[in-house]
């Protein structure tokens, strides 16, 4: 037999979130806080993370503090404020992320360089350092939890001019897939949420206008963006027992964009 709540229950749990004062970030936050776990953000922007945390206090135990995944220097002194922080770690998000945009003709090195730093070496790396409090908290019943923050845009064969973007989410999901393959047997689910279009910092150059909100609402085949809702109850399946059997998957949480097809070619038609 099996309690409800217990299946997406994190009481007991200890969280990082990077990235977690704003947009998508927080969003996996507050689900986490709210489900009883003991969440810690971080971001570049100390202050404004510490400022961001004191405010999810309400909901439960949160502490912020400045981190990025940008550099190799980051990501050591992220993982050493972790240590000094907690002796165990059950859940990892790794929502931090950057974007850059900018035609074909005309894009830059750094472009790529800046992108792929943050969201996937910068990713990788964090999750390296972090695996012994990881592998540490897990167990056979409770396994620890990974969950990357991907995006439809690593499934689409479209860039809308986010090349670099698109190519690193593609690579989240399938460093996604091979981590859960090497570290299943030693009790860490490793899996990613591919979001569609959600409303965030990050989106808001298009979102926040009217041109781009209706462009956006008429390639999601459910005809809207994203709610907060639609996030958390993915993160709270994933680091929850509910999750416990689930590695190696990419979930779509994008509204159908990801399975979206094209007017049949060969469709009998009426002369």
């Amino acid at each position: 037999m099996f309690s409800l709540p217990d299946l997406f229950s994190v009481a007991g749990r200890t969280a990082l979130v990077t990235g977690g004062a704003t947009g998508i970030g927080r969003v996996c936050a507050e689900a986490l806080l709210s489900a009883g776990a003991r969440v810690l953000i971080a971001s570049r922007k100390a202050e404004a993370c510490e400022a961001v945390a004191k405010e999810l206090s309400a909901i439960g135990p949160c502490e912020g503090f400045g981190g990025t995944v940008a550099t190799e220097q980051g990501v050591t002194a992220l993982a050493e404020e972790m240590r000094k922080r907690t002796d165990r770690l059950d859940i990892l998000v790794n929502n931090a992320g950057v974007n850059w945009g900018a035609p074909f003709e005309t894009f830059e090195w750094k472009g790529w360089d800046r992108v792929l730093s943050v969201n996937v070496t910068g990713l990788f790396s964090l999750t390296r350092d972090l695996m012994p409090l990881l592998v540490k908290s897990g167990s056979e019943d409770r396994p620890a939890t990974i969950i990357n923050i991907g995006s439809v845009m690593g499934t689409i064969t479209q860039s809308e001019s986010a090349y670099s973007y698109a190519a690193s989410k593609s690579a989240v999901h399938h460093l996604t897939r091979i981590l859960a393959s090497e570290f299943a047997g030693r009790h860490v689910t490793v899996n990613a949420i591919a979001p569609g279009p959600f409303k965030t910092k990050m989106t808001a150059f298009t979102l926040g206008k009217e041109a781009g909100l209706a462009a956006a609402l008429a390639s999601v085949p459910m005809r809207r963006l994203g709610r907060p809702e639609d996030l958390a109850a993915t993160i709270l399946y994933l680091a929850g027992r509910g999750g416990a059997y689930t590695t190696g998957a990419i979930i779509p949480v994008d509204g159908g964009v990801s399975v979206y097809a094209p007017p049949p070619m060969l469709s009998e038609t009426d002369p």
